[in-house]
């Protein structure tokens, strides 16, 4: 994911989703998505179709989530089969790999392991529609044609059963201007599944954004002891699908 140049242009889609406001775009990622903010604190997400996850699936776990935890209220989202689009209203913060918090990756990953926490502990285990456990991501890889190792196939015991975020990324936690988090965003694969699926993405990520040495910061504001075992496999389980 990465900051798009101010002068992007804004495609015609967006502009009727703005419906007069004016947009700048914020955000670009590797499947050709971008997302745009209006004047008026509107989040505008378009991209194209595909299998891994989907808008749709993101407007559907975000309002289940909204009633527990700080994301953004969903306004409209819809495709046309081959482009899908998502608004929602804004909420407090800023991602936490804007440069404001890159330059201090400190703060940034303790918002981010802390946030994390709040989010395992607040999602209710009991009532939750969705799976992302083990079995599920294995089955969502090979309806996209990833196979996925043989090694990779037998997961460890579950430490703790949580709703997971599915993709705990740096980007994907919010940071207020008290250096502390304030909410989630791309919830796409938000499901049941071992709080390390998350623990480890999350801790893997603080490498790419602010570089090496976060990991074990991040751990410490989750507030938990290293498991290098389901590190390990829930980092090549990541990689792998």
């Amino acid at each position: 994911m990465s900051i798009p140049l101010t002068d992007a242009p804004v495609p015609p889609l967006v502009r009727r989703l703005a419906r007069g406001a004016q947009v700048r775009p914020i955000w670009e990622n590797k499947l050709g998505g971008m997302t745009f903010r209006t004047d008026d604190e509107r989040f505008i997400k378009v991209g194209p179709v595909h299998l891994e996850t989907s808008m749709a699936d993101e407007a559907e776990r975000m309002s289940w989530a909204a009633p527990f935890i700080r994301v953004p209220t969903v306004v409209e989202q819809g495709d046309d089969g081959d482009t899908e689009w998502l608004v929602t209203r804004s909420i407090t913060g800023l991602s936490a790999v804007h440069p404001q918090w890159v330059a201090q990756p400190e703060t940034a990953v303790r918002a981010i392991g802390e946030g994390l926490r709040a989010l395992h502990e607040r999602l209710p285990v009991a009532s939750c529609p969705f799976d992302w456990t083990v079995p599920s991501r294995i089955s969502n890889a090979a309806e996209r044609g990833v196979i996925v190792p043989e090694g990779l196939r037998a997961a460890p015991p579950i430490d703790v059963l949580v709703v997971c975020h599915g993709d705990a990324c740096a980007p994907n936690t919010l940071v207020s201007e008290d250096g502390r988090w304030s909410g989630h965003v791309d919830m796409g694969q938000l499901g049941l599944g071992d709080r390390w699926g998350d623990i480890a993405v999350a801790a893997m990520s603080t490498g790419w954004n602010y570089g090496p040495g976060w990991g074990g910061l991040l751990l410490e504001a989750y507030g938990v002891e290293p498991d290098e075992e389901r590190l390990a496999y829930y980092r090549d389980l990541w990689n792998a699908t």
